[in-house]
């Protein structure tokens, strides 16, 4: 087998290609003759250099060359659709033309063929067009769409092979539909490379609908004067009938033993999807401008049909991979709250919805394999380079991503979409590499690039004979219903994902204002204020703050703050402020109390987080008892300053499974006051917490007396950032 060429190589075919002036030959087949003419004067400005041999005349107006009625029917044809004017059927000194008209460069091209010598299939096949349309349409597969239309097609035009050939996603293409002379070497199946109808003549198939060489070896005629009088460039001949090929196709065909072509092409959604190809090996062939006309109504006709032809062959597949993906619909209706358990525990998987080797789903951040996959880190890194290329969906990822070549007997192909919700979440199936083996028509690794008498030419290949390629790395390729099938399933996780948050949150709004007091409740002898500002991003925190009558007679007043947002968050808290306010009235010290409910969430709640203070005061004598885990320290302010309580921290609740806690003791006299706080309003990304300390401690000392004046000084001066919740409470005795 002989290797693909190499990078240099291919980009210098690749320019060589792009310049070939094909919409620009200066030159026309020598089956017609072309005159450019202005309007409407129809003066002539340019004409090929056999149109006095053609039209037998060198005339140099068309009223000249036309008689008065053909001059006059052509003008009313002019002012109309010029589609339906062609042909218009003239007679110039005795002979009958077909005259075919089109407007390039500000000027009216006409171009005359002469109707003497074109090959006629007769009225009888033309009375029969209704019945041929009507076994087209009558397919029920792109295998019989395709057989009818090649057979058909020949028996129209006459020509010795009619192929239907049928580009693929990187423009090779191959025949999958053939009707030949008996004795001709069959061509079907055979696969042909991009290279061989480069980029430019496929833009001029996909607007040309037909092209045909009546005599590939023709000698061709030049346009006099070579440019355009108004512009100094060559005419552009992309639109004409009698427009000159390229020197390189005629090679191309005389390679192949092919005296004259024809081809109609194939649209599907204004997309080139493939050729009706004809060949003639036995001789010239011109098939009359009508049979021609009649081939392209095939084609179009034919075009029209392969769309919903494809999508009935695939409707079992589509229907089966639907209902399959209502099942998991289903499914995660049932279980809205676990959706990766829906996806990878029930009847029907994700493995399931598409044929494939293996399956991945990420959802909230956790991975989950299902069938044959990479290994978990792998798969963590191919599928999101696959989705930063903007492709869902692969056959040859080690293509796209090159890292992914190891992988190639679980992951050739590749489909991946994203989830909304936690970010890098998304479903992902894998198909493993397929061998396959390709029988090309001819090497199409064989170079284009050869050197002629003034360097290097673009050449066409010299060989056409079957030549067998095994193609590795690939797998079987994604159909488009499987793709929007994978795209809708993530799009109803997507939503599900929004709606659960949103109910989410709803629920933790309505279970933090259970724990948030409306107003604190009223103590002899002490006086208490609290302030509670939600984030600006509308989830709901961690925080609570709580007040508990102690059997002794003292208050303890907490400040806490669970790890998290959101229900999840909420519901911990909840959990925890009952707790701790069971630890509480036990009396022991506040100190005990945070060693107990670390305890209880080493035990119950392995993995959460917290901080919380406890302050214990006697309102009769204002001893105060402070302990922390892991909390902010608390602040006293007083007639002699403001300082922070450092003693009596120990680590944050869920750190350590037995945590010993200490506990500071201050006394509460006249205007004191005691101040505590989430870390909602000391933290800040841009500024040191030490700055946002001694910030707090400056505040707290310009302010007002009583807690209430404490805390609108302490947050009119920090002026928290809103992307956390922020809760205070303020502390002092009457």
């Amino acid at each position: 087998m002989t290797p693909t060429p190499p990078d240099d190589s291919r980009g210098s075919i690749a320019a060589a290609c792009a310049d070939e002036p094909i919409a620009v030959p200066g030159a026309i087949q020598p089956h017609g003759a072309l005159l450019a003419v202005t309007e409407p004067a129809l003066a002539v400005v340019i004409a090929s250099a056999n149109a006095a041999e053609v039209l037998g005349d060198d005339a140099r107006e068309l009223a000249a060359l036309l008689d008065p009625a053909d001059l006059d029917r052509l003008r009313a044809g002019l002012a109309g659709d010029l589609a339906e004017l062609n042909p218009l059927r003239v007679s110039v000194g005795g002979r009958d033309l077909d005259l075919v008209v089109s407007r390039a460069d500000g000027l009216l091209l006409t171009e005359w063929e002469p109707v003497a010598g074109a090959e006629q299939a007769g009225a009888a096949w033309h009375r029969r067009l209704p019945a041929v349309l009507q076994r087209l349409s009558a397919t029920t597969s792109l295998d019989e769409l395709t057989a009818v239309l090649a057979s058909d097609v020949r028996e129209l035009t006459g020509f010795d092979r009619v192929m239907v050939y049928r580009f693929d996603a990187e423009w090779n293409g191959e025949v999958i539909a053939e009707d030949r002379r008996a004795d001709l070497e069959p061509f079907l199946g055979l696969r042909y490379p991009a290279s061989d109808i480069p980029a430019q003549a496929r833009a001029l198939y996909a607007t040309n609908w037909l092209r045909l060489i009546p005599d590939a070896t023709y000698r061709a005629v030049p346009l006099q004067p070579a440019t355009h009088p108004a512009t100094g460039r060559p005419l552009d001949l992309s639109g004409a009938v009698l427009r000159s090929v390229s020197p390189v196709h005629l090679e191309y065909l005389a390679a192949m033993g092919v005296v004259s072509s024809m081809s109609v092409s194939l649209i599907d959604g204004g997309r080139l999807w493939g050729l009706i190809a004809c060949h003639h090996t036995s001789g010239p062939r011109r098939p009359s401008y009508a049979d021609r006309v009649a081939a392209e109504f095939l084609g179009r006709t034919a075009s029209l049909l392969l769309h919903t032809t494809v999508e009935t062959a695939e409707r079992g597949d589509v229907v089966g991979v639907a209902q399959r993906q209502a099942a998991l619909v289903a499914a995660l209706g049932r279980s809205p709250r676990r959706p990766a358990a829906a996806l990878i525990e029930g009847p029907v998987t994700l493995l399931d919805l598409l044929p494939a080797g293996g399956a991945a789903v990420r959802l909230d951040g956790r991975l989950h394999l299902l069938g044959s996959t990479p290994p978990a880190e792998r798969v963590l890194e191919l599928v999101p380079a696959l989705l930063a290329t903007g492709q869902p969906a692969t056959d040859a990822l080690g293509r796209v991503v090159l890292s992914a070549a190891d992988v190639a007997d679980t992951a050739s192909g590749l489909l991946a979409v994203e989830v909304g919700g936690a970010p890098g979440d998304f479903l992902a199936w894998f198909r493993p590499e397929t061998l396959r083996q390709v029988t090309w028509g001819g090497n199409p690794h064989e170079p284009k690039l050869v050197e002629g008498a003034s360097g290097p030419r673009l050449s066409p290949r010299r060989s056409f004979a079957a030549w067998v390629e095994t193609v590795r790395g690939t797998a079987q390729p994604w159909r488009d219903h499987e793709v929007a099938a994978a795209s809708a399933l993530a799009a109803h996780l997507t939503e599900s994902a929004l709606h659960r948050a949103r109910e989410d949150d709803r629920l933790a709004a309505v279970l933090q204002r259970t724990l948030l007091l409306e107003e604190l409740p009223p103590v002899p002898g002490v006086a208490l204020a609290a302030r509670y500002r939600p984030s600006a991003a509308d989830v709901v925190g961690g925080d609570w703050y709580d007040l508990v009558p102690l059997p002794s007679g003292r208050i303890s007043i907490v400040l806490g703050d669970v790890a998290g947002h959101g229900l999840a968050a909420a519901s911990i808290t909840a959990q925890l402020r009952h707790a701790l306010r069971a630890h509480l009235l036990r009396d022991r010290g506040p100190a005990a109390a945070l060693g107990s409910l670390g305890e209880l969430i080493a035990a119950l709640l392995p993995g959460e987080l917290a901080t919380a203070v406890v302050a214990e005061l006697d309102p009769a004598t204002g001893e105060v008892a402070v302990a922390s885990a892991g909390h902010p320290p608390v602040l006293l302010a007083t007639a002699d300053g403001v300082r922070l309580l450092r003693d009596g921290r120990g680590p944050a609740l869920g750190l350590q499974e037995h945590a010993a806690y200490a506990e500071a003791r201050v006394r509460l006299t006249g205007a004191d006051r005691l101040l505590f706080y989430s870390d909602g309003l000391v933290e800040r990304r841009d500024v040191p917490l030490t700055d946002r300390l001694d910030a707090l401690r400056a505040a707290a000392g310009s302010a007002g007396a009583g807690p209430d004046a404490l805390l609108d000084a302490v947050l009119a001066a920090l002026d928290p950032p809103d992307t956390d919740d922020v809760t205070l409470v303020g502390l002092g005795r009457t």
